[in-house]
């Protein structure tokens, strides 16, 4: 047996058993959350997350003197993969995970990693991510925040918009100007800031959901002490660029996953008769939104398998992710509008809908509008494919 094929029969055999382990842990779970599971909920989020931990579903890929399990890149991927085809949310602590942890790791001082990694692993300490700005969205370089010298560390001044979960995260890492002198990519920090300093201000921000994920973070003279500093003063644009390269390979499995799921839905939704006994699927262009979806579906899974063999193999991460990217979320759009147009006027009851598949497809449908706009826009991640693989001129 080659050790190709010894590989992909020990991923198969960990698929399986965690497949087994995932559908019994959470079914008893959700059954067993107060008022019955209700997976857009972040208290059902958290809680789960928490379990997942405490049954050593984190750290996977981290090495064992940290508390990981040093699995490969592979089956984490699995672990993705099957975390999302049971049904089970994201967690809250999704960037601390999959950011900050390798992120520290890869840069952090052995005193730094003592302090963290035991609380992400445990998912004790949530974190959130302070890049963003009012005037610095996409423009990532272009941030404003800024961290003067004090003695024993920095007096953080700044405003940092579309975070997720700061309202109930305990720390935040911050890009922070630290030169402004220095030409606008090598005059940042990477912070580490306890979000419970003095000084700090969360305000949530309504979405239209309903729901509150996101936050506005004013920092208004904090202090952060030296050892709050991640790698090198002015070094912070490597080790953000660094840091987003972290998940490459496995961020978009669970959301891929997702996306099949409810492309399945949908085709249910198409071949449902309704009232006057009306089959929607016998309209030519419902059939062919369908099969565009489902030719979408197909190619942004070969395009994760593309990315996860790279990442494999060790390759620097491309503009081939802002392909991906584009792709998906204004392909989940499309699929999301066409649930819509099935459901009809079911959909404007969102939570009074008849059934929970109506309650979420429309759920989904007003959640998928910030989908084009986080982790960059579109109108970014066309530039970035029209310079760097296209080789057109910047604008």
């Amino acid at each position: 047996m080659t050790q190709l094929e010894s590989d992909a029969r020990e991923d198969q055999a960990f698929r399986l058993d965690l497949r087994g382990w995932l559908e019994s842990a959470y079914a008893r779970f959700a059954q067993d959350w107060p008022g019955g599971a209700d997976p857009r909920n972040l208290d059902f989020r958290r809680a789960w997350e928490d379990t997942l931990c405490a049954n050593g579903w984190s750290g996977l890929g981290w090495p064992k003197e940290h508390g990981g399990r040093a699995l490969p890149l592979s089956r984490q991927a699995v672990f993705h993969e099957e975390h999302a085809r049971c049904g089970a949310p994201l967690g809250v602590n999704l960037i601390g995970h999959g950011i900050l942890a390798p992120t520290l790791l890869h840069f952090g001082t052995e005193a730094q990693k003592r302090r963290f990694l035991p609380g992400i692993l445990s998912n004790r300490e949530v974190w959130c991510q302070g890049y963003s700005e009012p005037g610095a969205g996409s423009d990532l370089a272009s941030v404003r925040t800024r961290a003067q010298p004090a003695p024993g560390g920095y007096r953080l001044h700044g405003h940092k918009i579309w975070t997720s979960f700061a309202d109930r995260a305990q720390w935040c890492f911050v890009l922070a100007r630290t030169d402004p002198q220095a030409p606008k990519h090598k005059g940042l920090s990477f912070l580490l800031v306890d979000m419970r300093s003095p000084g700090v201000r969360v305000e949530p921000i309504r979405q239209i959901t309903g729901e509150a994920e996101f936050c506005e973070v004013f920092f208004e003279d904090v202090f952060v002490p030296q050892d709050g500093l991640l790698g090198e003063p002015n070094q912070g644009w490597k080790i953000a660029m660094a840091a987003a390269s972290f998940e490459r390979g496995t961020y978009f499995i669970p959301r891929l996953v997702r996306f099949a799921q409810e492309l399945n839905q949908v085709r249910e939704l198409a071949l449902r008769a309704d009232a006057y006994g009306h089959v929607p699927a016998s309209s030519a262009t419902v059939r062919h939104q369908w099969a565009r979806l489902a030719a979408d579906s197909h190619v942004l899974a070969l395009k994760s398998q593309r990315a996860l063999a790279g990442a494999m193999r060790g390759d620097p991460p491309g503009p081939e992710g802002s392909s991906t990217k584009i792709h998906w979320s204004e392909a989940h759009q499309r699929l999301l509008e066409l649930s819509l147009q099935l459901l009809g006027e079911d959909a404007c009851l969102a939570d009074g809908a008849p059934d929970a598949r109506t309650a979420e497809l429309t759920h989904a449908y007003l959640w998928s509008r910030a989908e084009t706009i986080l982790a960059g826009t579109s109108e970014i991640q066309r530039n970035i494919i029209a310079e760097q693989m296209l080789g057109l001129p910047k604008a």
